[in-house]
């Protein structure tokens, strides 16, 4: 929604053209999507281009029917025996409505039920052409995608800003094939092999009895497990640090997880670990701020994605590789890479940009496509290829099965999100939910009756063939090697490199957690691992517990810092940044306007928050006002400009808004609430001279880092750019670590 003579695009329309104030009454055809929505591509079930728009499976016609095109005079009264009488079974329109209504759900995933999705497009640089054939990665290729991200704990409708790990997977609509990549924002997991899935999503999960706590890891079972089951450390470690709150999916790292084979056209194999790098950097809230925005806006992740795309600042991420030699032990520099817990430094082995992804369309129906998008580590192309990972081997058997319980059938990938861009000659028939209308009589081979059709293809016409190979004498036993045996020296690694700040986040996080479980043994079981990590983590947490620090009970290598695992030290692109413009009607409009146009500029959005909704200087020519002292909350953005210095708004009673019970003095309580907190979740604040005052009222004393003061708004914003580049103003506070 660009605003009246500004040209400033606000994005939250709902829909694709303004709502009428009275009912429309005169027939026409349904609206267009918005036109920052796609659709999947009109491919029919089995692949081939239909020539149809995208649009094409959306609602059709002026009137209103049945699923079977009967038109309808009434929806709102039901076949009755007399206006006062009993409904009559005849009622087939009612009798439809209501059974589709009764079966509108389907099962949500056991994990990642949570979860947001774009469409976009990879663009291969061609750096891998030597590495793999896969055809995606060849030079210059432009491959549609669509990528679901989610959290794992949560149902359905839980927060968005939970600590918790976050799924990144990615569905590659290639010529080759469909090919996922499905991956997690955290390198490692908390397992080695997938037999011990069940036993981590149990734990993890809300207790049984109470169905309580939701979409969090704070409880007993689940430190009882991690604190038992000591593999589990590394992947807790990355959990506990500002990784498992990030600002938006849209600054967020993605990684494959395992480790892959490349095989390229002489055959050759390469092993590989996959990395998305977002091109804003890797950013994270504070926990406080978390906590807040889950109760403020418990969609905050998802309407971020949502409305960055709707603005056009869409989000970008470098897909790159960290490539090792396929040598029969299948370790590198003492990390074994079957070990789905282990990561390798990125000093050790550095990331190899191969492309880049742009998501630039929402969906246009969420359910059809956000929900029902079916990823699966099997589906893989030409070039590409597993390895003997055991929680991967056991990802291959289980994302199928699941697919087959949530969408009704082995028929999941005929869904319109699911369909191959690719010809699909499969043999496979019926079952429920079959879409395709199969022709010929023969799905089996060999045949002659159907011509021989499909025929086997050779690899100089893109089979996927799997790679031989040799496998050492062995015996059938359930054992992991002996490189899979150290539990706690890649968490060390992990905590030693980060930042002091950082450092601080991660024992506060293992503070509040163990603090939040009933068991004392369970604590002290827990602080027993952290002694095996770092002592001084150890004895931080213990000390907020009130509990006596243990000793190591294992002698634990050291190992070099990797800087590249600090959110902290770099600058990053502001693009897609959202900065709040406190104002009212005796601000300085010509300083806010110069402030709003500077921000949309640079692709920031101005969020302009007043006492009251509407315009600001008048109602055709003024400022539009997107958010009011009662509906903002810091949280919602990344810097504040400060334009107003005004008395308190009518509403600023505790009765009315509950924010407004704290003291506010001359100044709206709401608007002091929204700059304190901005101030201690380390956020940079610019305010115009004429409104200084603000700053005294919220206790901010000017000179502050991150505090700018100016008389004109594109000044300001000058000054606040160089701030939101390095996202928070970290040296304001000093850490308790240091």
């Amino acid at each position: 929604m660009a605003d009246k003579k500004r040209d400033i695009n606000i994005p939250g329309v709902p829909g694709s053209e303004p709502a009428s104030l009275e009912e429309p009454t005169t027939p026409r055809e349904p609206l267009p999507p918005k036109p920052d929505q796609r659709a999947p591509e009109a491919v029919s079930p089995t692949g081939t281009p239909t020539g149809a728009p995208a649009t094409a499976r959306a609602q059709s016609g002026q009137y209103l029917t049945t699923a079977q095109g009967l038109r309808l005079g009434d929806t709102d009264h039901s076949l009755k025996a007399g206006p006062r009488g009993p409904i009559l079974l005849q009622d087939h329109h009612l009798r439809e409505k209501i059974t589709h209504f009764d079966h509108e759900r389907i099962p949500e995933r056991v994990v990642h039920a949570r979860g947001a999705g774009a469409h976009g497009v990879f663009r291969s640089y061609g750096t891998a052409a030597n590495l793999t054939r896969a055809g995606f990665l060849a030079k210059d290729v432009e491959t549609p995608v669509f990528v679901r991200f989610s959290t794992v704990l949560g149902s359905r409708g839980s927060a968005d800003t939970v600590r918790d790990t976050r799924g990144f997977s990615t569905k590659f609509y290639t010529d080759e094939g469909t090919y996922d990549l499905v991956g997690n924002n955290i390198p490692v997991f908390f397992i080695h092999d997938g037999i011990k899935f069940p036993d981590v999503v149990h734990a993890a999960k809300p207790h049984p009895d109470r169905e309580i706590p939701q979409a969090q890891s704070a409880h007993d079972t689940f430190w009882d497990f991690v604190s038992l089951h000591t593999e589990a450390q590394a992947h807790t470690m990355w959990n506990m640090s500002d990784r498992g709150i990030p600002r938006s999916y849209r600054t967020m790292e993605g990684f494959g997880v395992h480790t892959f084979r490349f095989v390229n056209a002489e055959g050759r194999t390469t092993l590989v670990k996959f990395h998305w790098k977002p091109k804003q950097g890797v950013h994270s809230l504070v926990w406080e701020e978390a906590q807040i925005i889950n109760g403020m806006d418990p969609d905050f992740h998802r309407r971020d994605l949502a409305d960055a795309i709707e603005a056009g600042a869409y989000p970008q991420w470098e897909l790159g590789v960290q490539t090792f030699p396929d040598t029969e032990d299948q370790m590198f520099e003492g990390i074994d890479l079957l070990d789905p817990t282990k990561f390798v430094p990125e000093e050790l082995a550095p990331v190899q940009p191969i492309g880049i992804m742009t998501l630039n369309a929402n969906p246009t129906n969420f359910f059809a496509e956000t929900e029902q998008v079916a990823f699966h580590p099997g589906h893989l192309v030409p070039g590409i290829d597993v390895t003997n990972d055991p929680l991967l081997q056991v990802r291959l058997f289980s994302y199928l099965d699941t697919q087959i319980s949530r969408l009704g059938g082995p028929n999941f990938g005929q869904i319109p999100i699911n369909r191959p861009q690719a010809p699909v000659n499969d043999m496979l028939r019926d079952g429920m939910h079959q879409q395709a209308v199969h022709s010929g009589v023969a799905p089996y081979r060999p045949n002659s009756l159907d011509g021989g059709c499909p025929f086997h293809a050779g690899q100089d016409v893109g089979a996927f063939i799997d790679v031989p190979e040799e496998l050492a004498a062995s015996l059938k036993e359930r054992r992991n090697p002996a490189t899979f045996d150290d539990h706690y020296s890649q968490a060390r690694l992990f905590f030693r490199s980060l930042s002091p700040i950082e450092q601080d986040h991660v024992i506060q996080a293992y503070t509040f957690e163990l603090g939040k479980c009933y068991e004392k043994s369970i604590r002290e079981r827990q602080l027993a691992a952290l002694a095996n990590i770092d002592a001084d983590l150890c004895a931080a947490v213990a000390k907020g517990l009130g509990l006596p620090a243990p000793s190591a009970t294992l002698e634990v290598p050291d190992a070099e810092p990797s800087p590249a695992l600090s959110q902290i030290g770099q600058t990053w692109p502001v693009a897609g940044r959202i900065v709040g413009i406190l104002a009212d009607q005796d601000s300085d409009l010509s300083a806010v306007e110069a402030a709003r146009k500077a921000l949309d500029a640079e692709g920031i959005v101005p969020l302009v928050i007043a006492p009251a909704g509407g315009f600001l200087g008048g109602d055709d020519d003024g400022i539009p006002v997107q958010r009011t002292y009662l509906t903002a909350r810091s949280t919602e953005f990344d810097a504040v400009i400060v334009a107003t210095a005004a008395a308190p708004a009518p509403d600023a009673a505790p009765g009315l808004d509950a924010k407004a019970g704290a003291p506010g003095g001359e100044l709206d309580p709401r608007a002091v609430l929204l700059l304190t907190e901005a101030f201690r979740h380390a956020k940079a604040i610019a305010t115009l001279d004429s409104a200084s005052a603000a700053l005294a009222a919220a206790g901010i004393p000017e000179g502050t880092p991150g505090i700018v003061t100016g008389k004109n708004g594109d000044a300001l914003v000058q000054e606040l750019l160089g701030l939101l580049a390095a996202h928070r103003v970290w040296e304001r506070f000093a850490p308790a670590s240091a």
